[in-house]
């Protein structure tokens, strides 16, 4: 984060005590916006706070290229003198305190603040917010934190051919008759200032209306620019959106609490969607311009259902600081696949959750920066680099373990009292647990200290004996801690589930559910059972814990994976499988065999394409490099193979011809690719669409047989900023020295593009033929520990993380790449966020280098 821009904890703690914040009166002028050379706006504020120690000073925050007038409480005040580092000195305060500050504030192109996009189709400017976790300070002054609610009342001057939106209601706009107009927005409830929000331009919105099943009549729009307009399918959000109020008002027994709901589709969004209450941003991305998968779908439903579930846990009941960040993101990831599965289509989310978003969890806690759920927040920096796969997937995972704890019923009634007791305050975890043991009868202090604050993931093995009728004798699970370092054993519910073929097909004929504690649990009512085909800990995937199959178990999983019935068991074997190859507990070789012999029965769209990208990472990261072209070989032609094989117009189809494109290396796939862009070879139900035939053309460039001319006449093509940020990694993929030069140029060198430009670019320079890795790549090794300081100290804070990871020589797999940076570390003592940042990419290299040793020895 750029220097001056940190608040600590302490800091924000002391100024909690000294100030209550009544309101902000917040006026901007965005009448010059449309011109892409007009840098800055105009941002007028006015803040009522009390102070309790008259005559104390304390300070409030604000990013700004300048500030005009400072008045407080009618005195003129210098800001050369008190605005310093972000921050307005605030001196000699009374009781009651009027502050007043004109600010020019900047336009970004970061994704941070207030973020303006030209769209090159029509040349309008878009316009939105995106102030988490400390952006809003780039828009108005403000006490950037939490626990200081207040009210906001937005007034906005803008072209008046625009559509403006907010947390309140949208107000009819008032003409000032040169072209602009105002719209002054209603105060809103008292909430925290990073979700607040303002969104402008000439958005295409569609309107409707809800009534929950309690009465309460909700107004919906939808919006997105206008140049994608003819591809937003409204009916299809609308309807994921009232189900989920209808879900949620039932379950949380509460209205909702703001008085409409907005769903913005923005461009160039550095997430995928921002909690603003009442007024929701989403990564554009989402509006489809092309047939996707139905996996897509489903991932923008637990969007969609994931944002209005913070519209309670979040918004209504906030945090008091950021080390809670995790119980706002984990509450709002566990319910919204709750309320997936009970109240949409998307029946088999819980498969998705154990698939996609647990393995991100389990990667992360396996990273020397593995941290406590609840993790120590000393400052913004951490927050920002928290916004990991444990503050996510694996806090919403205990969740789930908590909820199978305490029973489904108790933990939601828990909740209900939580939100009555907090409505429109700040909270601690303390207090939600508080609400649990009281609904639940359970002590859940030593639960919470075993689960949320000791890092790093059990490992869980079944255990036992059998006698000569192939029966259990024995039978236990052992629990293993993550590390020395990391030892703790905690409680788990599970289930133990039995399968066998009955029929061709791998079923559950038995299942016992129990609590697990200690390092070993002996399982008494399997005792006497016949040892089953394959036996599955963590069965239902009620707890957090990576499982191991026995050597009987895992030799059925290789001959029978695919012959599962249901997708949630196969999906938990699959992770046990991708795991055991990330901690070199199985050959890459092997891995890919496992996948290549199961995945052709996978039911679960979801599912087949994570493991398509899987089996890619484990040859081109994991496998002996001596061994790799065979695998590439063998995935490539499988890929070939599923393609022609599967339904036309199929998911299937599509996720296979785009897994083709990536791993095609060979001249003969090549030009498979080149006849499928050209349409000189044709497969029946396969669109050749606009994304995928970016993705086919970059699978030319990677593997030179396209270049700029090809590049350009796509572009010509597609010339929409969507496109020209293919066209730009197309150009940053090309196989060329100088091809790598100029996009590490553009983003190292150069301060200009913006934030999703900057990850498309840096995708582009990592896509290199592994033959050719050595000659293109290595050579930015040195160039890395050369500009990375001073890129994190310069760019903001999102810019800055890109280039600290993307960056990182990854590819360079080797002892060297690890020495270099331990000595970097050792001589320059970076700050904890980029230090973090570096260790977590270091440690993909260090497994890499030892999954390749053990499919080396694993040759044959």
């Amino acid at each position: 984060m750029v220097r001056g821009t940190n608040l600590a904890r302490e800091e924000a703690r002391d100024r909690a005590a000294l100030v209550d914040v009544q309101s902000y009166d917040v006026r901007l002028d965005w009448s010059g916006a449309p011109d892409p050379q007009a840098a800055t706006y105009q941002s007028e504020t006015v803040v009522l706070f009390t102070a309790r120690t008259p005559g104390a000073s304390t300070f409030i925050d604000l990013v700004a290229p300048n500030v005009r007038a400072i008045t407080l409480n009618g005195r003129e005040v210098d800001p050369a003198e008190a605005f310093q580092d972000s921050r307005i000195a605030l001196t000699e305060l009374r009781e009651h305190n009027e502050l007043r500050v004109v600010a020019d504030c900047a336009y970004m192109n970061t994704g941070e603040g207030l973020h303006r996009m030209i769209d090159p189709v029509d040349g309008e400017a878009y316009l939105y917010t995106q102030f988490g976790a400390p952006e809003s300070r780039r828009a108005f002054p403000v006490f950037e934190q939490p626990d200081l609610k207040a009210t906001f009342a937005f007034t906005i001057q803008a072209p008046e051919s625009w559509l403006l939106f907010s947390n309140s209601p949208t107000p009819a706009p008032e003409s000032r008759g040169d072209g602009t107009a105002v719209w002054a927005f209603e105060p809103t409830p008292r909430i925290s200032s990073y979700i607040t929000a303002l969104v402008g331009g000439k958005y295409h919105v569609a309107r409707s209306e809800h009534t929950t099943k309690r009465g309460q009549k909700i107004p919906l729009a939808v919006g997105v620019r206008a140049s994608l307009a003819e591809y937003l399918r409204p009916e299809e959000i609308f309807e994921i959106t009232k189900q989920g109020f209808d879900f949620y008002t039932e379950k949380f027994d509460r209205d909702y609490p703001f008085a409409k709901y907005d769903q913005l589709f923005v461009p160039e969004f550095n997430f995928g969607a921002m909690e603003n209450a009442g007024c929701v941003t989403f990564r554009e991305e989402m509006i489809f311009r092309s047939k996707v998968t139905d996996a897509a779908y489903e991932q923008r439903g637990y969007v969609i259902l994931h944002e209005m579930a913070h519209m309670w846990f979040g918004d209504l009941v906030t945090m008091q600081w950021w080390n809670d960040l995790w119980l706002n993101e984990s509450f709002a990831t566990f319910t919204s696949f709750y309320a997936q599965v009970a109240a949409t289509r998307f029946k088999d989310a819980w498969t998705t959750f154990a698939n996609r978003d647990k393995s991100w969890g389990y990667r992360q806690d396996q990273l020397p920066s593995t941290h406590p759920i609840v993790a120590e927040i000393r400052d913004l920096e951490d927050v920002m680099v928290n916004l990991d796969g444990i503050t996510y997937a694996k806090g919403a995972s205990v969740l789930k373990q908590l909820a199978a704890w305490v029973g489904d019923d108790h933990f939601f009634e828990g909740v209900r009292r939580y939100f009555t007791r907090h409505a429109w305050g700040n909270t601690t975890l303390a207090d939600l647990l508080s609400a649990l043991e009281e609904t639940s009868g359970r002590d859940l202090k030593e639960w919470s200290k075993l689960w949320l604050e000791t890092a790093g993931p059990n490992t869980l093995r079944p255990v036992y004996e059998v006698d000569d009728a192939g029966r259990f004798t024995s039978f236990a699970v052992e629990q293993e801690g993550f590390s020395e370092q990391f030892p703790t054993l905690r409680p788990h519910r599970l289930a133990i589930g039995l399968y066998n073929m009955v029929d061709g097909a791998l079923v559950r004929t038995d299942r016992v559910e129990l609590d697990v504690t200690g390092a070993s649990t002996e399982v008494a009512d399997l005792i006497g059972k016949a040892r089953p085909a394959l036996v599955l800990l963590n069965d239902d995937d009620l707890t957090y814990a990576k499982i191991r199959l026995d050597e009987h178990s895992m030799a059925t999983l290789v001959d029978h994976v695919g012959d599962f019935a249901e997708s949630l068991p196969r999906t938990l074997c699959w992770s046990a499988a991708w795991d055991m190859l990330r901690n070199a507990e199985l050959a890459a070789r092997d891995y890919l065999t496992l996948v290549l012999r199961g995945i052709g029965r996978e039911s679960d769209i979801g599912v087949s394409q994570l493991l398509q990208r899987q089996a890619k990472s484990s040859v081109e990261l994991f496998a002996d490099p001596a061994w790799r072209p065979t695998g590439q070989a063998l995935l490539a032609d499988a890929c070939w193979e599923h393609l022609n094989a599967v339904e036309p117009g199929s998911d299937f189809q599509l996720a296979w011809a785009r897994s083709l494109a990536e791993n095609a290396t060979t001249d003969d796939q090549l030009s498979s690719i080149a006849g499928l862009l050209d349409g000189s070879i044709v497969l029946e139900g396969l669109s050749i669409d606009t994304e995928l035939r970016w993705t086919l053309l970059t699978a030319l460039v990677v593997g030179g047989k396209a270049d700029v001319p090809q590049i350009e006449a796509e572009l010509a093509r597609d010339k929409t900023a969507t496109g020209e940020r293919y066209a730009l990694q197309a150009r940053a993929a090309r196989p060329t020295a100088a091809a790598k030069a100029e996009a590490w140029a553009s983003v190292v060198d150069s301060d200009t593009l913006a934030n999703r430009t900057v990850a498309s670019v840096i995708a582009g320079f990592q896509a290199v033929p592994a033959d050719k890795r050595e000659e293109l790549l290595k050579p930015y090794a040195a160039k890395y520990f050369t500009a990375v300081e001073g890129t994190w100290e310069s760019r903001t804070h999102e810019i800055a993380a890109q280039i600290a990871s993307g960056l990182y020589p990854s590819f360079v797999v080797e002892q060297a790449t690890l020495d270099a940076t331990d000595a970097w570390l050792a001589d320059r003592q970076p700050v904890p966020a980029l230090r973090r940042l570096m260790l977590e990419a270091a440690d993909t290299v260090a497994r890499c280098l030892k999954a390749q040793e053990k499919d080396r020895a694993a040759g044959y």
